[in-house]
């Protein structure tokens, strides 16, 4: 069973200059809160409490300013610091202290998940069961741009390249990964790439080859987004300001999760939305306790297909 995760929050953020020449992209908000709150509550959701936040060495100090030790929410937030941008298997390498010999999840900090029974999906994964590796696909427009895993008719996966000129599917690969506690050898194994970086394909092939690789396909009815460029960084804002406007519900809200998994009480949850004094987003807090619980999306039973067919459902 998983119950520590990484989030990795470093890179230089170059395809979002000038944006980022001064504050890290996992800062930047996405509609009404800062896109780091998106991998974390996807953590959460997956009942990960023990959180490592990987920054680089300048930034490690707003992260702090703005998450804390994370117990406000219930849980322990820690942090780490990449120097430069040697690929996101060197997570690994620099939280093995972190780790410490557990099985983990690694997840990129520019990465939005939401859908019906997607925590359910998640808490599922994160049990490791029949797999030493759990990776989860999503079918895409445009694969070329993505790692692509490649299924057989059986739904068994065959192959995992990154960023083809040809794929071989439309499945590429997301950017949430589970591992069990060889990783860290894992990675020791595994030459630097062309480009100088431990690839996490790399991580992925090396475990594919062995027989533990197992690939949750994410259906129609979840949504996955990256926000690598001032496009794709739009178009998740007001994706999540269709969804919270229409519904009055908010995604990727820690306090929510926090709440509603038992973390931390309505006396808590009040104080939060004290904290928070004529903002929507305090009000939103403030209304919790009077909201059914039902509501919370990962609660409702869904079906998400294990294994790939023929395309999406």
């Amino acid at each position: 069973m998983i119950r520590k995760g990484i989030i990795l929050a470093g890179g230089s953020g170059t395809r979002l200059a000038p944006t980022t020449h001064s504050v890290s992209k996992q800062l930047l908000p996405v509609y009404d809160k800062p896109m780091i709150y998106y991998p974390l509550s996807t953590l959460m959701l997956a009942d990960i409490a023990d959180i490592l936040i990987i920054t680089r060495p300048e930034e490690q100090r707003l992260f702090e300013a703005l998450l804390g030790d994370g117990s406000r929410w219930g849980i322990s937030i820690s942090y780490a610091t990449q120097s430069a941008p040697r690929g996101i298997a060197e997570a690994f390498i620099i939280g093995e202290d972190f780790i410490a010999g557990e099985a983990v999840a690694l997840i990129l900090g520019d990465n939005i998940y939401y859908g019906e029974g997607f925590g359910r999906m998640l808490r599922q994964a994160a049990r490791m069961e029949y797999a030493t590796a759990n990776l989860f696909a999503y079918y895409v427009k445009q694969p070329e741009d993505y790692g692509v895993v490649e299924f057989d008719e059986s739904g068994a996966v065959v192959s995992i390249e990154e960023k083809p000129e040809t794929p071989r599917s439309s499945y590429a690969v997301t950017g949430l990964y589970y591992y069990d506690s060889r990783v860290c050898d894992m990675v020791r194994s595994i030459e630097p790439s062309a480009r100088g970086e431990l690839e996490i394909t790399s991580i992925n092939q090396a475990y594919l080859n062995e027989g533990g690789l197992r690939v949750n396909v994410l259906g129609r009815g979840v949504a996955w987004l990256d926000m690598g460029t001032h496009e794709s960084l739009l178009d998740a804002g007001n994706f999540v300001a269709t969804v919270e406007n229409r519904q009055g519900l908010k995604i990727a809200c820690p306090e929510e999760i926090a709440f509603r998994r038992g973390l931390i009480d309505a006396a808590q949850l009040e104080q939060l939305a004290a904290d928070m004094p004529g903002s929507d987003y305090g009000r939103y807090l403030a209304a919790l306790r009077n909201t059914e619980s039902a509501y919370l999306s990962d609660e409702v039973p869904a079906s998400p297909r294990d294994v790939a067919g023929k395309g999406p459902k």
